[in-house]
This record gives C-alpha cells, sequence and structure tokens, in this order.
C-alpha cells in the first residue's frame, strides 16, 4: 500500500526529467590568427535535435568566406594537415564538437578592427531545420580557449 502513494511522485519526478532535444549551438568562439591576413578559427558545439540533420555551413558577417575543416594526422611521421568538409552529420539526440586538432571553421578574411574580447555572430545552416545564430568570444592567437 505504501508503494502505491510514494509511485505517483516518482512518475512527476521522472516526467519532469524528459525534454525533448532541440536543435541547439553553443560555446562558440574564434581564433584570431596570428599573422594578420591569415585565416582565424572558429569553434563551437552543436547539439542534435529530435531528427538527424547535416551541417552545411558555419557563416559569419566578420568574415569575408568560411569552410568547414577537419584537422588529421597524415602519413608516417604524424605531421597534421587539413582536409576541407562539403558538411557534416549532426546526429539526433547528439552532440558535434569543433575543437583545436579536430573539426573547425575555416574564417578568411577576418575584419583588421577585430580584436580579443569582441564577440562576433555565426550563422549556422543545417540542411534540415531552422538556421541558428550564435554568438562567438573573440580571443587572441595566443589566448586560452575560453571552453
Amino acid at each position: 500500500m505504501r508503494i502505491a502513494r510514494i509511485a505517483p511522485w516518482a512518475l512527476l519526478a521522472l516526467a519532469g526529467c524528459h525534454h525533448e532535444a532541440k536543435l541547439s549551438a553553443d560555446q562558440a568562439w574564434v581564433r584570431l590568427p596570428a599573422v594578420a591576413g591569415n585565416p582565424g578559427a572558429g569553434y563551437l558545439t552543436i547539439h542534435g535535435g529530435p531528427q538527424p540533420t547535416r551541417l552545411l555551413a558555419v557563416e559569419s558577417p566578420a568574415a569575408g568566406s568560411t569552410e568547414l575543416h577537419e584537422s588529421m594526422k597524415m602519413g608516417p611521421g604524424g605531421m597534421t594537415g587539413m582536409q576541407r568538409l562539403d558538411g557534416l552529420d549532426v546526429p539526433a539526440n547528439g552532440t558535434v564538437r569543433f575543437a583545436p586538432g579536430g573539426n573547425h571553421v575555416m574564417m578568411f578574411g577576418l575584419g583588421a578592427a577585430l580584436k580579443a574580447g569582441d564577440t562576433i555572430p555565426l550563422s549556422i545552416r543545417f540542411e534540415k531545420g531552422q538556421p541558428l545564430t550564435v554568438e562567438a568570444k573573440v580571443v587572441g592567437a595566443g589566448d586560452a580557449a575560453p571552453y
């Protein structure tokens, strides 16, 4: 009998834990290039929604152009290189991280007035779903990652 009284409260507690995943992005930041005129790099975390989708582009009005890239080790000497990506799958309820040494957004033609401490908008476009916009923190070439 005692269990019957506790069970409704337990169900309410569990119901409060359930929420539908929503396509979103956070922890966005941009590293300025060490040499003026070179590209910078953008990083962020994308959280998949209830349906899988494909990331098509990450763009910003602060950059002349952007490309999705993946860093990888190449050859027997362990040298690193980059490969341009035409998109990236975002699994339902999954997480895709862009981080130094892995996936990143190459940002060409960043404005000369851009400096550490600024924020810039990143527009994230997907094959399915509405585009997202997040504010990215700008860090200097030698500064620590903010996340």
